[in-house]
């Protein structure tokens, strides 16, 4: 395993994922031969103007930025108490704080003594910029969703798209145990993080998944490693047996072997509005990609289906596997919030 720069691999997974946000959102509706007709042949290529501007962000980053903030304020908080960690509940009043940013309110009956800290001075999060009808209905309830105990049985990408920062967060933090425990954490951190909202394991797993996936790369290992530990992981899980992940996951990888890297083979997973399919979208495109950031972000968006969630998870996976200096610059100089997300990596790192 090579020694990696933490501070490099998280700005770039972060912000890798904010501008396949950016960059899928404006055709996120649009079927192929709809964003072949407006954008060309080779379909969207740069960032476009969008109700938001030129590099808005969706709800995808909004609600990565609140998984950070409810990591980090739960470790800080057990520092000060000496009490133990409980980073899904954490993570829990987070999404409370950014459905508060939606103009909603939760059922919760403490929802408006959660409702403080920093990003929600951040006037741009208030932006209401398409968010998942899974996502809200579930906070809107006002009950924690949980693996073993699901608020519903949705299985949407709503939790994939948001788990980033928990790979991030395993891998940076201290005394957490060897890379074997880490990921393990990561895993499971990343499905209770999902299931919040999203209470199916076609829900939940890939967000384990990704997590793990994030934190391996972090840690140094190489892309097609970080693929097979975490495969194991997903594998120890029981709920994986009734589920499709496994099979999809590794039907990107033949994919991005055997077949041509073109928005006709991204099809051919689905249409990446389920979390296994915006996983396995992702994981192909990031594979197919061959080291090249801008051109598995663009492979990633640039198909029929949640065009801007598929950009984001593609985006953090080859921002963590790549580092920050391979996102075009000429994205991040346009990108919106750049600033608030890099603050967030430093102090994670």
């Amino acid at each position: 395993m090579t020694e990696r720069n933490i501070m490099e691999v998280s700005t770039g997974c972060l912000l890798g994922g904010a501008v396949g946000d950016a960059l899928g959102w404006p055709v996120e509706f649009l079927s192929m031969d709809e964003i072949r007709k407006q954008f060309g042949p080779q379909g969207i290529q740069d960032f476009v103007e969008t109700s938001g501007g030129i590099g808005a962000i969706t709800d995808d980053t909004q609600m990565t930025l609140f998984t950070a903030e409810g990591l980090l304020r739960e470790y800080r908080r057990s520092l000060e108490t000496g009490d133990l960690t409980d980073y899904p509940a954490s993570v829990y009043r987070a999404y409370l704080r950014w459905l508060h940013t939606q103009g909603e309110v939760s059922q919760d009956p403490k929802f408006y003594s959660y409702l403080d800290g920093e990003l929600l001075q951040v006037k741009e999060l208030h932006h209401r910029r398409a968010p998942g009808s899974t996502c809200l209905s579930a906070l809107i309830a006002g009950k924690m969703g949980t693996v073993k105990h699901p608020v519903n049985t949705s299985k949407g990408c709503g939790g994939v798209m948001r788990v980033a920062p928990v790979g991030l967060f395993c891998r940076a933090l201290p005394n957490a145990g060897d890379d074997r425990v880490r990921g393990e954490m990561a895993f499971g951190l990343g499905c209770a993080a999902a299931a919040v909202t999203h209470g199916h394991p076609l829900g939940y797993l890939p967000a384990g998944f990704q997590a793990a996936m994030i934190f391996y790369l972090a840690s140094g290992m190489s892309f097609e490693d970080s693929i097979s530990d975490s495969m194991l992981l997903l594998l120890e899980r029981p709920e994986h047996e009734k589920s499709t992940l496994a099979a999809m996951l590794s039907q990107a990888v033949r994919y991005s072997i055997k077949e041509k890297a073109t928005p006709e083979t991204v099809e051919r997973l689905g249409g990446g509005w389920v979390g296994d399919e915006a996983l396995a979208i992702s994981l192909y495109c990031a594979l197919a990609a061959k080291g090249d950031f801008k051109r598995g972000v663009c492979l990633a968006v640039n198909h029929s289906g949640d065009s801007d969630s598929t950009g984001a998870i593609t985006g953090n996976i080859l921002g963590a596997l790549l580092g920050k200096g391979t996102v075009p610059g000429e994205w991040l100089e346009k990108l919106e919030l750049r600033e608030v997300i890099t603050g967030f990596v430093e102090v994670i790192c």
